[in-house]
């Protein structure tokens, strides 16, 4: 039998395509020896070999290329592939970083806001809000230990909010003891209130919008801007913040009437090449919980949740 005949069924039959490109894939592929031709294996049957990597190309009927964790890269002509799938991400170290840790990064994105330690916790306040006050910058960070009674430290928010003519709200981890803690004292959720923290490497979620960023105008470097304008107007506008090698994306805003152009994508493309120029390798955003397209775009960028966050009110 010629050597390069192969069983019916024995390749091509796989979930493999350009639709890939960017995730972490297994791939089974016939051996071929120095000559081209394809290796015997022990049973008899063609020789085989397994490859797990990225991928970062896939022509259909040209080749596959996938890039190994230990950054070799391996072409593969489609025509050899015998089987192969996505498969899910390697955990990120990340991942078990606590809510606390994950939250302060978002430090960098509101310098001017007040910061006055109460323990752990950070009682947050903008002396000149402009226009709606932000939750996060206008709330106590109630993760970690307060180092007091909770009840005294959830009187101590409340306190603090009072002495400045703010209403008092909290942010905490969603079923935590913390929220336990503002709950008994009577505290309510605010409604819409609920986010998820999101994560994502930023290597991953470049490859992934991989044709995207020419349009955006990028400025700043530890607090970043990008917009996409369409004669004089502004038409996309997001901000990044980053502190070490996170950056965190905010404010992600697209007009209306120019939504569904692909121009969320060029702005968050241009955050996160600047991002990495700087030597940013996390992403992280907030999300409310209610906006399912939202969620659906970034999990397809290759983000995953790492924690639910609620604000509360007195």
């Amino acid at each position: 039998m010629d050597s390069d005949a192969r069983p019916e069924g024995r390749t091509g039959q796989h979930g493999l395509g350009p639709h890939v490109v960017g995730q972490r894939v297994v791939v089974r592929r016939l051996l071929r020896g120095g000559s081209g031709e394809v290796e015997v294996g022990p049973t008899g049957g063609p020789a085989m070999t397994d490859v797990l990597g990225v991928c970062e190309v896939f022509e259909p009927g040209g080749e596959a290329v996938v890039r190994r964790e230990d950054g070799e890269v391996v072409r593969i002509p489609t025509a050899d592939i015998v089987s192969g799938k996505p498969v899910p991400p390697r955990p990120s170290p990340r991942l078990s970083v606590d809510a606390r840790t994950a939250e302060a990064h978002g430090r960098v994105l509101w310098p001017h806001v007040e910061r006055v330690p109460l323990g752990e916790w950070e009682l947050r306040t903008e002396a000149r809000p402009i226009g709606r006050p932000r939750k996060r910058a206008n709330s106590c960070l109630a993760m970690g230990d307060p180092g007091m009674a909770a009840e005294e430290a959830v009187e101590a928010v409340r306190a603090f909010y009072a002495g400045r003519e703010r209403p008092a709200i909290a942010q905490v981890e969603a079923d935590s003891a913390q929220e336990a803690a503002f709950a008994a004292a009577g505290w309510a959720p605010v409604p819409g209130g609920d986010a998820a923290y999101l994560l994502a490497p930023v290597s991953r979620t470049l490859r992934l919008l991989r044709g995207y960023g020419t349009r955006a105008e990028v400025t700043g470097d530890v607090r970043v801007t990008a917009e996409v304008r369409l004669a004089t107007q502004v038409v996309a506008t997001g901000q990044a913040g980053l502190d070490g090698d996170w950056a965190g994306v905010h404010g992600l805003h697209v007009l209306p009437t120019r939504r569904r152009q692909g121009l969320a994508l060029e702005v968050m493309a241009g955050l996160l090449e600047r991002a990495a120029e700087q030597g940013a390798t996390t992403a992280w955003l907030h999300v409310e919980t209610d906006n399912a397209p939202a969620i659906a775009l970034y999990e397809r960028l290759g983000f995953t949740e790492h924690h639910r966050l609620r604000y509360l009110q007195a």
